[in-house]
């Protein structure tokens, strides 16, 4: 603080003024700003400005001084009331060489969490599902965890502790348990349908989604123990490639934008083509819609009996065709004529990525269309696929033939069901193979078949999609088709980041929430993901998770000179990559009000 004159000439005259001012810091750099103003008159002479200005500003604070000094005590008095904080209760005095910091608590990727928690209404949605304020406050928590740092719920309340969120919330959770987290789970289970029927409808209104277009896939998830009390925990077809572990199968539909219309758990055996009408009931249920939309599956589920389900509800569908289904189009696929190539564009965030050549051609089957499609990098990709299974197959011929030529296997009726079963667990590549077995000479033997291999060579690369809508454009259809990536990247998404995977809990409805929690994280990081493309920027939450983990909450702590310590809890400034993270999602930069607390000082 210090005094500044001042001149202004105005109509050949002179005014002197002189200012009690004081320098700040901004973003711009140091800075003067005036206190106030002391008149045309010079307070004391101008040698003796620097130690007045001293003065001033501690009796300003409040500082006594051993010999009073009446002038400056009665100047004082009258510029209290002209300053920003009249009685300054702000301005102590500190002792700077024991300044610290205490507590610090990441909370950047906590506040975008909570932020759109909010944005989706939440809150709302689970307290008209009948919950309590500490049921909604806790199944934030957890959902939070799924998507920031995930952890069993027997680690959650130490992460939620290591964590901003009760400066956030205004919370103290020193005594939370996971026990509580549990019951969370028990009350949350009987409402998952209504409360994913409500956030449908919420992010229908708020992203302007369209709700024509539903695509569905399937994945598994695994089991850590045995699981004796979940009878959906059963040994099937494992996508984790842990089939010695026991699983459940997650049926999830999304939208063209990729938000999660509906989900369902299946057990663990459930074959792909057999969940098609229960997802079809539990989507018309979360969703209201009757018919209208075109389902997108793969061709897993490209069974005749699945389509004829999907036309019977009012759905138009769009399935990838099996493998066997190319065959009648083996002279279409090698004629060159009629063939045209999707132009595609590299992914904005990898502009030197190189696609891969597509064509497709077009044909009407019975009414129905045939988009037939030619890629040149599936064709590598196909042929390493079957090579893989093909050594796989002949190595399990090897050891047949082994056991039989060995006599561990004589029973000519149990060598024809190891062949049997051979073909069923090599299905890709066994009818490619003659397998015969001569009972006199106790010999399994194999012959390839030339022309069928010949025939899947030519089919590299290629795959067939079908539609029975007639009024889409032939990359229309494919670009729909490839839209089923998107319920992959969901899934991956809820796999890795989100740790869907593996399972500890054993019982079957604590397992069903489980996934629940998981699939509302992954309905926040979809909406996070979502207000950044509608500018265009295309990021993940990954990256966006890391640049926002060094923003913090603090405690400062200030030793006063009057033997009291003041402790300010406040998050740090944003910096600029944080600023621009909130601007682009549309929440406000302020984490938290300050919070201030007096103590008296401890002797160190």
């Amino acid at each position: 603080m210090f005094i500044k004159r001042t001149t202004r000439r105005v109509g050949g005259k002179t005014y002197v003024n002189h200012l009690l001012v004081e320098s700040v810091a901004t973003p711009h750099g140091p800075r003067h700003r005036t206190i106030c103003s002391l008149g045309s008159l010079a307070p004391a002479p101008e040698e003796q400005w620097h130690a007045l200005a001293q003065k001033l500003s501690s009796a300003l604070g409040g500082q006594t001084t051993l010999v009073p000094d009446p002038a400056v005590d009665a100047l004082a008095a009258q510029l209290r009331p002209a300053r920003h904080h009249p009685a300054r209760s702000d301005v102590v005095a500190i002792h700077t060489d024991q300044v610290d910091t205490e507590d610090a608590r990441e909370v950047g990727p906590v506040h975008v969490g909570h932020q759109m928690w909010r944005v989706l209404a939440l809150d709302t949605i689970l307290a008209e599902a009948g919950l309590s304020a500490r049921t909604r406050r806790l199944t934030e928590l957890m959902t939070l965890n799924r998507l920031v740092s995930p952890a069993a719920e027997h680690a959650m309340p130490d992460w939620i502790r290591r964590t901003a969120l009760g400066d956030i919330l205004a919370t103290d959770f020193t005594a939370l348990a996971d026990d509580a987290l549990y019951r969370t789970l028990d009350r949350l289970h009987p409402q998952r349908a209504a409360i994913e029927r409500a956030l449908a409808a919420r992010e229908r209104t708020l992203f302007n989604l369209d709700d024509t277009i539903y695509l569905y896939d399937l994945t598994s998830t695994y089991f850590e123990g045995q699981c004796p009390f979940n009878p959906q925990a059963k040994r099937g077809y494992s996508r984790d490639h842990r089939p010695d572990c026991k699983q459940v199968v997650v049926g999830l539909v999304l939208d063209r934008d990729g938000f999660p219309r509906a989900h369902e758990v299946f057990d663990g055996n459930r074959v792909d083509r057999t969940t098609v009408a229960d997802m079809l009931t539990t989507l018309e249920a979360r969703t209201g819609r009757r018919g209208g939309a075109t389902v997108v599956v793969d061709r897993g589920m490209a069974f005749a009996d699945n389509l004829q389900e999907i036309t019977a509800r009012g759905h138009h569908y769009l399935v990838a065709g099996r493998h066997p289904e190319r065959t009648p189009h083996l002279a279409a696929f090698a004629d060159e004529t009629g063939w045209a190539e999707v132009i595609r564009q590299p992914s904005p965030r990898n502009p030197g990525q190189k696609k891969s050549r597509v064509e497709i051609k077009r044909a009407v089957v019975d009414g129905e269309i045939h988009l037939l499609c030619r890629s040149e990098g599936r064709t590598e990709k196909d042929r390493a696929i079957r090579a893989k299974h093909e050594q796989r197959f002949l190595g399990d011929l090897q050891k047949l033939q082994a056991r039989v030529a060995q006599g561990h296997l004589r029973d000519a009726a149990k060598v024809h069901e190891a062949i049997g079963r051979l073909k069923e667990r090599h299905a890709r590549v066994a009818r490619y193979y003659d397998l015969t077995y001569e009972a006199a000479t106790a010999a399994v033997t194999w012959t390839p078949q030339a022309d069928k291999q010949a025939q899947a060579e030519r089919l590299d690369g290629a795959y067939l999609l079908k539609t029975d809508r007639q009024d889409l454009g032939d990359e229309e259809i494919w670009r729909l088709y490839i839209l089923l990536t998107r319920v992959e990247d969901a899934f991956r998404d809820m796999k890795s980041p989100l740790l869907e995977r593996p399972i500890f809990h054993h019982l079957q409805h604590r397992v069903q929430t489980h996934i629940f929690l998981c699939v509302l994280a992954y309905h926040l990081l979809v909406a996070i993901e979502k207000r950044f493309l509608d500018q265009g920027i295309h990021t993940s939450w990954a990256t966006l998770r890391a640049q926002l983990s060094t923003h913090q909450v603090q405690t400062i702590v200030l030793p006063a000179t009057n033997g009291q310590t003041l402790r300010i809890r406040k998050a740090s400034t944003p910096e600029a990559i944080h600023r621009e993270i909130y601007r682009t999602l549309q929440i406000p930069h302020e984490v938290m009000k300050p919070v201030r607390t007096w103590a008296p000082t401890e002797s160190r």
